[in-house]
């Protein structure tokens, strides 16, 4: 049984062109379709939408996707992230330091947009890995 969410539209989360890896746009979305990230923080049901937790879930799922190819977050080179709100971008930024380096880490670019598939979502990422095929 796979460990993978499954996409939630026509698209591979993962496509191999030669020794790249491109991974599909990947929210924190878990495998029973919950979201990691969501917190109700009263009985009216506030949600506090948490940019560390969701960072963090993403960057797991998408190391995920890479294994299924036979790489893992070490091979990616280039990374975009897209953010409903900048304001969250410390946030981000801190929990991405977590997997990637300052000096060895891959290219990155970081924009904010409208909106992402679900309310819940502030982020989604998208990866490019180097990985020689066997």
């Amino acid at each position: 049984m796979s460990n993978k969410v499954t996409p939630r539209g026509a698209y591979p989360h993962t496509k191999r062109v030669g020794d790249f890896i491109f991974v599909s746009g990947t929210s924190s979305r878990r495998k029973d379709n919950s979201i990691a990230g969501v917190d109700i923080i009263d009985d009216m049901g506030t949600k506090y939408l948490n940019i560390e937790t969701q960072t963090r879930e993403v960057l797991k799922n998408i190391n995920t996707n890479l294994l299924s190819e036979g790489a893992s977050l070490d091979d990616v080179v280039d990374v975009t992230s897209f953010l409903v709100n900048i304001n969250d971008f410390a946030g981000y930024n801190k929990v991405y330091s977590e997997f990637f380096k300052h000096e060895t880490g891959p290219t990155r670019t970081t924009v904010a947009v409208h909106q992402l598939p679900h309310p819940d979502l502030v982020i989604e990422i998208k990866v490019t890995a180097y990985k020689k095929e066997k």
